[in-house]
């Protein structure tokens, strides 16, 4: 890696939480530079403004949820392991610090939704990745027979997943408890499990 490179990787390593935690508005040039060490002139000299920047820090954070899970994923031999990893996983999220500030979709999502349109489609593009990948181990689920539940709709089951994951960590956050989060990863559970019946 050169030197620019390791300077680009080092500044989306050190403004990731930043962003994540402060959003793209909230977020100042004077904020990178305090994070970093490195002047202005430093920034732009390896980012054309702030929206790269933003955009590189979003997707290193995607990047990071997506290996925490995948590493989990792939140590599960059943389609139902596979998808429990979701709650378990989510249930400790906060705790885990996979990213620190929580969950970069739900937190882009909710500013970039209206103000930011090429976030909305980094944000979009995760939540399409990982239905997508919800859809594929619920279907290949039903063809190994591993899930008996009579006429499920793997897209619209994959999409009440993502919704429940990301309305319970909206709830915990706001309401500052975490409780909240595993009880309603509980409930995510019992629907998982329930695709066996």
């Amino acid at each position: 890696m050169s030197k620019a490179a390791r300077t680009k990787q080092f500044i989306i390593e050190k403004t990731a939480p930043i962003f994540n935690m402060k959003g793209y508005s909230g977020t100042s040039i004077n904020d990178i530079t305090d994070a970093t060490g490195l002047t202005k002139g430093s920034i732009y000299g390896n980012f054309e403004n702030k929206d790269e920047v933003a955009i590189a820090a979003f997707k290193y954070n995607i990047k990071k949820l997506q290996d925490a899970f995948a590493k989990a994923i792939e140590k599960e031999s059943t389609y139902k392991g596979k998808l429990l990893v979701y709650p378990r996983l989510y249930s400790d999220y906060f705790h885990l610090k996979i990213t620190e500030g929580g969950c970069p979709i739900l937190n882009t999502a909710t500013e970039a939704d209206d103000t930011h349109p090429v976030l909305r489609r980094g944000v979009e593009r995760a939540i399409v990745f990982w239905k997508d990948k919800l859809v594929f181990f619920i279907e290949q689920g039903i063809l190994t027979g591993e899930f008996k539940a009579k006429a499920i709709d793997s897209e619209r089951t994959a999409l009440t997943i993502i919704a429940i994951i990301e309305g319970a960590v909206m709830i915990s956050k706001v309401t500052g408890n975490l409780k909240h989060l595993s009880d309603i990863m509980i409930s995510l559970n019992r629907i998982i499990e329930d695709l066996e019946d």
